[in-house]
């Protein structure tokens, strides 16, 4: 007992199982269990539980691993198994035994139990033989009366049907009056069988008569249908009656959508009155609230037209939702026609805001049609449009003001600095233009509505293009006034403009002072504002790095400040070309004044700086005379004409040969400098003016033959410029050295280089001084 209780309880449970096995089972060897040679092959200790145990092997294994204490210990253990499992198996056979017993008893007592039914059973089948007899007896007696009493009832029936059809016209007009169309149409389509079996016979007048009032009942359901007064639940009803009345409903569904189409023409009628709406004013003092309510209450009412005909005609969603997106088309066509116009940012968030909320309404009655979506993606076009309708205006508002000076500086209005007017209106214009549109930008921004504020990313992006395309746009203008063909440039009315104008001077150097404020003033202030309009999300900025479009505006100023030089210049170039074709310089006169030619020179030379004050500013660099030149400020072939030398001498030929001398010498000096760089200063355009008139005065020099008095009278028109260009030249060694240049070239191309004297150029030039002062105070006089 006391090793039973060493023993688990599995093991236990196990060996039970085992033995009840082995004694249920005729057939010792269990199916899956291995080969007694495999067994065999891979033996342990634990193969005693098994069907194949081999006792020898068994043995043979234990006495090899077990020492003698080990083979006691298990010879102790297996005797009290033993006497375990007999007392078991004793046990187990005791319990079937008993089980045995008891069924036996049972199947006896069932025997007993079931003698005395069988008697019971024979006398029920009798009891209900006698039943089904007397059963089939009274059905014989009474089928005659049951026959005879069903052919009534059916008889009665008939004639119930009968007079239905005669009492027919009266109830459907009884219907009528008391407006009970679904009791009609429950009558007529009752009594509808019986019209088609003997309608033209029978019951030939009571089928007209009630055709008749159908008629009626129709006609008086199909303007339910289209009465807007009635509930939806009633004209739908309407609609399902017409149905059962085989009416052909899908004709009044046509025109039905055709009235809905017909509202929504007049609904965009209304709606043009709606664009002067202010925006956040309260509508008792609003005095267009009026227009808005009535719009508001006819988008309602165009609202519930749509629940109806849905409610009414099932499966009409995509025709409802085609005309949904009508509805919304029709209010964007509405606002592009007010961008084009050029709509304040004031009055498109007002339409936005009515539009936003006539599409919230109608998304309750039709979501299947997605309207937020649809307007959004036409509100993204609108919004995009608008911002470049801005900037094209921005655009062409500054085009006009140029368009007008430029017209002012061509007759010489009545304005006393045209060109500085048209320079700070020019100004003006682009700052101030600019300034307007980004606080129409700013608004738009701010704004809060649901439809905004999915569209604020790329309307700051579409900004960040607009100025960058503006400024880019305004650069390509402001070529192609100036003349320069600009193939990329795509604004056709401003081509058009400027086709067949010829630009003034005066205008190009406004250009060129204006080009140069865009680039200083106007980009940098722009950038500041538009970093300052991202305050509330997104990044605003020039797209592109705001250094480029400065040096675009820089190079254009440079461009049009060296094709003003150029346009003054060649003027001047046509007066010299003048001057030396019209004498004949081999015969020419003894000279007695300066030539009248210096005269327009220097009214040209004084149109010039007058331009130049009204735009340029002042330079700070101080004269660059003889004495502090870096070079040589003396001219190596106009000296020796000074030197006493020269004047000595009569014999041509040794006053050429001084000159070749001179030349020679020249070219061992220092090189002076003769054109700088140009800069945006009244001084740096006067003088550069006046060294390519000069050097232009050189080339014409050098394409004529002269006489000794031709060469005197270019040496004397020569001293008295140099008289009168050292006052308005920054560079006046620069000047000296060109005009000496131009002495030399003459004295080269004549054929008696014999100079003038210097008292009597003195004289000469000072006389001409006199008579020009004299001139002037005449003019001041009148």
């Amino acid at each position: 007992m006391e090793v039973e209780g060493a023993l688990p309880m599995d093991d236990k449970a196990k060996r039970m199982r085992d033995l009840l096995s082995s004694f249920y089972t005729p057939d010792q060897s269990i199916p899956g269990s291995p080969p007694h040679n495999t067994v065999s092959r891979f033996a342990t200790l634990d193969t005693i539980n098994t069907t194949s145990f081999d006792a020898d092997q068994y043995m043979n294994l234990l006495v090899q691993k077990s020492s003698l204490e080990g083979l006691l210990q298990k010879h102790v253990e297996m005797a009290a198994e033993i006497k375990n499992l007999d007392t078991d198996l004793q046990m187990l056979v005791y319990e079937n035994y008993n089980k045995f017993i008891s069924a036996t008893d049972t199947i006896k007592k069932m025997k007993n139990n079931i003698v005395g039914m069988e008697t019971n059973m024979e006398q029920l089948l009798e009891k209900i033989t006698s039943v089904q007899s007397r059963s089939d007896g009274v059905n014989t007696s009474l089928f005659e009366k049951r026959e005879h009493i069903e052919k009534l009832h059916r008889t009665r029936n008939l004639l119930r049907k009968v007079q239905f059809i005669y009492d027919l016209p009266t109830r459907l007009q009884k219907c009528i009056k008391s407006e009970a169309y679904a009791d009609a149409v429950k009558f007529y389509t009752g009594a509808t069988p019986i019209f088609k079996a003997y309608g033209d016979s029978s019951f030939l007048d009571c089928k007209r008569a009630s055709e008749e009032a159908v008629s009626v009942i129709i006609k008086n359901l199909q303007g339910l249908v289209f009465s807007d007064s009635e509930s939806i639940q009633a004209r739908a009803e309407a609609v399902i009656l017409l149905k059962k009345l085989d009416f052909p409903v899908e004709n009044l569904k046509v025109k039905l959508f055709e009235k809905l189409k017909q509202f929504l023409v007049d609904l965009d009628l209304e709606y043009k009155e709606l664009t002067n709406v202010p925006v956040n004013v309260d509508e008792s003092t609003n005095p267009n609230s009026a227009s808005t309510t009535t719009h508001e209450a006819s988008v309602h009412e165009f609202a519930e037209a749509i629940r109806a005909y849905k409610a009414i005609f099932l499966h009409s969603e995509p025709q409802l939702c085609n005309l949904g997106q009508d509805l919304v088309k029709k209010h964007f066509e509405a606002i592009n026609q007010q961008i084009k116009k050029h709509v304040r940012s004031a009055d498109l968030l007002a339409m936005l805001r009515i539009i936003w909320t006539d599409v919230l309404l109608m998304d309750e009655v039709l979501p299947e049609a997605s309207l937020p979506d649809f307007a959004l993606q036409h509100a993204r076009v609108a919004i995009k449009d608008y911002t470049c309708s801005t900037f094209s205006r921005l655009l062409m508002n500054i085009a006009d003001t140029l368009k007008k000076y430029q017209f002012t500086v061509k007759e010489e209005m009545e304005e006393e600095y045209p060109l500085r007017a048209a320079l700070e209106a020019s100004k003006k214009s682009v700052i101030q233009g600019s300034m307007d549109a980004l606080m129409d930008f700013r608004l738009l921004l701010d704004e809060n509505p649901e439809l905004l504020l999915k569209l604020r990313d790329l309307t700051i992006g579409w900004v960040n293009e607009g100025f960058q395309g503006f400024f880019r746009k305004l650069d390509g203008y402001f070529l192609l006034l100036s003349g320069k063909k600009i193939t990329a440039f795509q604004d056709v009315h401003l081509i058009e403009e400027t086709q067949g104008e010829k630009i003034s001077a005066g205008l190009v150097l406004v250009l060129a002072q204006l080009t140069l404020y865009i680039e200083q003033t106007a980009i940098p202030r722009i950038t500041e504002e538009l970093a300052s309009l991202s305050a509330g999300g997104g990044v605003l900025g020039l797209a592109t790095d705001p250094a480029e479009i400065c040096r675009i505006f820089r190079s254009s100023g440079e461009s049009f400040l060296h094709l003003y030089i150029k346009m003054r210049t060649q003027k001047i170039s046509v007066l010299l070309k003048k001057r030396f074709a019209a004498p004949n310089w081999v015969k020419h006169k003894e000279p007695r004044e300066v030539h009248m030619f210096v005269d327009l020179l220097r009214q040209e030379l004084d149109e010039i700086r007058s331009e130049v004050k009204q735009i340029l500013p002042e330079g700070v660099t101080h004269k660059h005379r003889r004495n502090n030149s870096n070079g040589s400020t003396t001219s190596s072939r106009s000296n020796p004409l000074r030197d006493d030398r020269l004047l000595t001498r009569s014999n041509t030929q040794k006053a050429r040969s001084q000159l070749l001398e001179s030349h020679l010498a020249k070219l061992f000096k220092q090189k002076m400098e003769i054109f700088t760089k140009v800069e945006h200063t009244q001084e740096s355009v006067v003088t550069t003016i006046v060294k390519l008139s000069l050097k232009s005065f050189q080339e014409f020099v050098r394409l004529q033959t002269f006489n000794r008095s031709g060469f005197q009278q270019i040496q004397l028109d020569i001293h008295f410029l140099r008289t009168t260009l050292k006052d308005i030249t920054e560079d006046e060694a620069a000047v000296d050295f060109l005009l000496d240049e131009v002495i030399v070239s003459s004295a080269e191309r004549c054929l008696d280089a014999n100079p003038l004297e210097p008292p009597v150029m003195d004289r000469l030039v000072q006389a001409k001084l006199a008579k020009t002062s004299e001139q002037g105070g005449d003019e001041k006089s009148k």
